[in-house]
């Protein structure tokens, strides 16, 4: 996909060593319910991009179908998922978002109303990795557009971190603080419409 949306989803390979298993894998199963028990979260989080450089900000999940990616100086970028549409914001350019859909981007795995890793052909990598359970996931319809490798810690079960790798490998890793959850967030948020227009130039 474009080069934007691949450097905001889209890296250096999980940064997990992979030595002898020290702890039992998470079933498929549990990570499922965890994700479809999951309404709202948030957490500070450091992106690694393809070209090694680094990136931080602010992420909220609003389950189902809503994300927002607020990224701190100097990019000051914000991407938004909402209405089954991701918006990338340059908030130094009055120029509209760049929009993709949703489903053409591995997190829509993760946000879909109901997350089920046993569906057939889904889950393409499933192991532990000091005490990490590692799992890589596809759309089984639509294998071409990429995985999502996500890294879960046991006791309790939370999401740590992610690598999406697009359609033409370029990939992009993201590490999440501990994530809080069961916050209340305003739709408003998330939506992409208000924010364009939050951010049409005002005339005089």
């Amino acid at each position: 996909m474009m080069t934007k949306l691949r450097y905001i989803l889209a890296p250096l390979a999980l940064c997990l060593s992979v030595g002898p298993a020290l702890a039992e894998k998470l079933p498929l199963s549990t990570i499922s319910a965890y994700f479809n028990s999951l309404k709202t979260a948030e957490a500070d989080f450091r992106q690694i991009n393809s070209d090694g450089s680094t990136s931080q900000g602010r992420l909220i999940i609003n389950r189902p179908g809503r994300m927002r990616f607020e990224y701190g100086p100097p990019e000051r970028t914000l991407v938004l998922a909402s209405g089954g549409q991701v918006a990338i914001f340059d908030t130094k350019s009055n120029q509209p978002p760049e929009q993709y859909p949703l489903k053409k981007t591995p997190l829509n795995l993760i946000l879909e109303s109901r997350v089920d890793l046993g569906r057939a052909r889904m889950v393409v990598g499933h192991s532990e990795s000091n005490e990490m359970t590692i799992v890589t996931a596809q759309d089984p319809e639509h294998p071409e557009l990429g995985t999502i490798q996500m890294a879960f810690s046991a006791n309790p079960v939370e999401l740590k971190q992610w690598v999406v790798t697009d359609e033409t490998g370029g990939q992009t890793t993201v590490i999440l603080s501990p994530l809080k959850t069961g916050g209340s967030y305003a739709s408003s948020l998330f939506s992409i419409n208000s924010e364009i227009q939050r951010n049409k130039p005002r005339r005089n």
